[in-house]
């Protein structure tokens, strides 16, 4: 038995709608893709929204902080199995990914001078263990909701397109194999839809 195809063509195809599918989605619309989000549920419903406690990032705007001291806690609390190289780059780059973030228009909770508050959680030291550091950057106790929300809103201003409770089936491969597009269910009505893209 052959079933109905239905097929679109897009630069970009991400597949997923939570915080990493989103700030997929948007930054590709926004340099102008024609960029399609795939996702089984709708976006600010995805898992990121139960994310509650916050980022956290060596901004050092509650006390001093380093992103080394970062880096050193997130090894030791790896037990010094964490890939070293990954907990380095996230360290260093999560103050400007905050930073990104507050001029998207996350609306961090804020201290009194207006710079983002951040609060101290388990394992977070000054000076590789030493001192208490308060590091995590949060939206009251809704991080996930309110980055979601954000995200979702940039890629809708920059026109991605979203297809909403399509659940990907199968990735379509190239001679070279390579990605070049998904196959998805639409789970409203049955139907078989095939994204062509660039870039999956």
């Amino acid at each position: 038995m052959s079933y109905k195809i239905i097929d679109h063509k897009y630069d970009v195809v991400v597949v997923g709608a939570g915080g990493a599918g989103l700030r997929a989605t948007f930054g590709m619309a926004e340099k102008n893709l024609k960029t399609a989000c795939v996702t089984k549920v709708f976006p600010t419903r995805s898992h990121t929204v139960a994310a509650q406690g916050g980022i956290s990032a060596a901004m050092g705007n509650m006390g001093p902080d380093d992103w080394r001291w970062h880096m050193y806690d997130t090894i030791k609390g790896s037990d010094w199995l964490g890939d070293q190289d990954a907990i380095e780059y996230m360290c260093r780059e999560a103050i400007p990914a905050v930073v990104e973030l507050e001029h998207y228009g996350v609306p961090f909770s804020r201290t009194e001078e207006g710079n983002i508050y951040q609060r101290p959680f388990g394992g977070m030291t000054t000076n590789f263990g030493e001192g208490t550091a308060q590091r995590t950057c949060a939206a009251a106790d809704r991080t996930g909701h309110a980055i979601l929300h954000t995200l979702y809103q940039q890629s809708l201003k920059h026109q991605a397109e979203f297809f909403i409770e399509y659940l990907a089936i199968d990735l379509i491969m190239d001679d070279d194999g390579v990605c070049r597009g998904i196959l998805a269910w639409n789970l409203e009505d049955g139907t078989l839809h095939r994204f062509a893209a660039n870039i999956v």
